[in-house]
């Protein structure tokens, strides 16, 4: 009987292995598709704050004010802050991937063109939304 021999040979190296190999290089890409699936989930958690919020209207008035109180600290606003931006953020990707299912924007300089402009456009509507929220109470 043959013995079976075993030859080595050289597995390549996968692209995703992190630094300090220096094998990969973090891509525009690789980031939003990340921050698409991490908006997501703080869109579900911010979910549950709003329904904690709209619950407490349904109890006595001091349950309302404590949400309220929390909601107006420094971490609700926080939080709140990144909500606005996550939720900007996640419904434009959300239609950028849209528009790929058109076939459309597809090649390269245009995939990188529409996620600059997802994150310019969840940035300044995120701020715009609290500037007008802050302008309209002070009004």
């Amino acid at each position: 009987m043959q013995e079976a021999t075993s030859t080595e040979r050289s597995r390549p190296i996968s692209p995703f292995l992190f630094p300090p190999t220096g094998t990969y290089r973090w891509q525009l890409t690789s980031t939003l598709s990340i921050l698409h699936r991490v908006t997501g989930l703080a869109l579900g958690i911010g979910t549950l704050m709003l329904t904690w919020w709209l619950l407490a209207l349904l109890g006595a008035p001091s349950d309302f004010a404590a949400v309220q109180r929390f909601i107006g600290s420094l971490l609700g606003r926080f939080l709140l802050l990144g909500w606005t931006w996550a939720l900007f953020f996640h419904l434009f990707n959300g239609v950028r991937h849209l528009i790929w299912d058109t076939g459309h924007g597809l090649d390269l300089p245009n995939v990188y063109r529409g996620g600059w402009l997802v994150v310019g456009l969840s940035v300044v509507l995120t701020v715009a939304t609290w500037f007008a929220g802050y302008w309209l109470r002070q009004a």
